[in-house]
């Protein structure tokens, strides 16, 4: 825990007293390594010269939105991102889940469930890796490597964001067979899971636009109606 605690965060928000508070908090809690920003531009100076660990991002900024910095983040950096926002419509969760972000948290909040859902994240994405190594297996003309979190297809790769290999290791222990949509999110969300199958579904399209072909005619991926979704892997 202590080395997820020197992690170095990134907290964007352009309410000065947010911006505070939640900085208090998490130092109370044993975070010391906190840069802040109240601007999109300010946010991406600090990304490029501070290389934060995490980040925690507003949806509402003077010079633009959480979702657009967040794609600009992503083409040079695939640090977890979550979201706090005043901003608690589908959509907009939805939109932020979809872009990449680990999670999302709706204001008026309480401190400590940022401080869960945050260690939680920290903990998936940098925890000491085990003593074996995760698999590597090949989907048609693609070939996912689960220990360094990246599908390799010809001469590129692209990176695996912490809740797509939580759910896509989750489906490789189970391949060939059925895995509900219960079991795929507590595994990415844990015990406090409930609602997050529309969460799931964006998760399980953005995995499929890595490892098909045609993501919309999914060949791996399969979904398994009303029941969850099957990995299907040649030669096992």
């Amino acid at each position: 825990m202590d080395d997820i605690k020197n992690k170095k965060l990134l907290l964007v928000d352009d309410e000065h007293e947010i911006r505070n508070m939640v900085d208090g908090f998490l130092r109370k809690e044993g975070f010391t390594r906190i840069y802040q920003a109240s601007h999109c531009a300010d946010a991406l100076e600090v990304c490029r010269s501070e290389q934060p660990d995490a980040a925690i991002l507003d949806v509402m900024l003077p010079d633009g939105d959480g979702f657009a910095l967040l794609s600009s983040l992503r083409q040079f950096t695939n640090i977890p991102v979550l979201f706090l926002s005043a901003k608690g419509e589908d959509e907009d969760r939805l939109l932020g889940l979809g872009l990449g972000a680990d999670d999302y948290i709706v204001k008026p909040f309480l401190p400590r469930e940022l401080l869960l859902r945050l260690t939680a994240i920290l903990r998936r994405v940098y925890s000491p890796p085990q003593q074996e190594r995760r698999p590597v297996f090949r989907l048609g003309d693609r070939t996912v490597d689960l220990d360094s979190g990246v599908v390799q297809y010809r001469d590129s790769e692209c990176a695996l964001t912490a809740k797509e290999h939580t759910l896509l290791s989750k489906l490789y222990d189970h391949r060939n067979r059925i895995v509900t949509s219960d079991a795929l999110c507590q595994a990415a969300w844990g015990v406090n899971y409930y609602g997050c199958e529309n969460t799931l579904m964006v998760h399980i399209r953005r995995i499929r636009e890595k490892i098909e072909t045609r993501p919309s005619h999914p060949e791996y991926l399969q979904t398994v109606r009303g029941l969850g979704y099957k990995l299907l892997v040649q030669g096992d």
